[in-house]
């Protein structure tokens, strides 16, 4: 007998400069929230109003990943809540204080969190935001610390940039590791249910299923 779906409330938050995309996540109005990868302004502010709007308390900001377009946003959400916990793979956690290491100082940016994560997120880790559990799972190789966000009873993956539609994200990149990604994507992303709904750090949403028989550059 299949079991009803959670229903979640997603909104997506989409950053004109690099069309990175963050998501705040939340059960019910008045509950809690996640905000995920906040990144430049105006985006992050949107967020900010979206989650007063709702009513919502923000439980943690949480990162897929360290890069510069994926943290940005981070200051002015701690500047809303500053007792937000910052939540990121132990592997990236340097990138939120080190501007060469997050990949902003080539770009004449320098970006620098005011703190570092309060808690790692590791591997086969459960999470629990309101009454809904989350597994972590490891999709590094894009970055070295890569995590995806799994919900089975609501049927989401939220995978920073680790999976895209059609695509994957860059392993030219310091710190990279194609074969790392490609291996993890299989082994972690591809033994989800094949309706599994993706949610990109870039571009639009795909499934599991989709991915596995048309990825041109990772197939099942």
């Amino acid at each position: 007998m299949n079991r009803e779906r959670t229903t979640l409330q997603i909104e997506t938050f989409v950053e004109a400069m690099f069309g990175e995309n963050s998501f705040v996540i939340s059960a019910r109005d008045g509950g809690s929230c996640w905000i995920i990868d906040p990144s430049f302004p105006p985006q992050c502010q949107e967020a900010t109003a979206y989650i007063a709007e709702r009513g919502l308390a923000l439980a943690a900001i949480v990162l897929t990943h360290g890069h510069a377009d994926h943290i940005a946003g981070i200051e002015h959400v701690l500047h809303d809540w500053p007792e937000a916990p910052i939540w990121i793979g132990a592997e990236d956690d340097i990138m939120l204080t080190d501007a060469r290491a997050n990949l902003s100082a080539p770009f004449g940016i320098s970006l620098v969190m005011p703190k570092s994560a309060e808690a790692h997120l590791d591997p086969g880790q459960t999470l629990e935001l309101d009454g809904t559990r989350w597994q972590v799972l490891d999709t590094s190789g894009h970055s070295p610390g890569g995590r995806s966000l799994y919900c089975a009873e609501a049927g989401v993956v939220f995978v920073g940039d680790a999976l895209f539609a059609g695509s994957i994200g860059r392993v030219d990149l310091p710190g990279s590791d194609g074969d790392q990604l490609l291996g993890n994507i299989r082994r972690n992303l591809y033994t989800l249910p094949d309706e599994t709904v993706v949610y990109t750090g870039h571009g639009p949403t795909t499934t599991i299923g989709v991915e596995k028989t048309s990825n041109p550059f990772v197939r099942a």
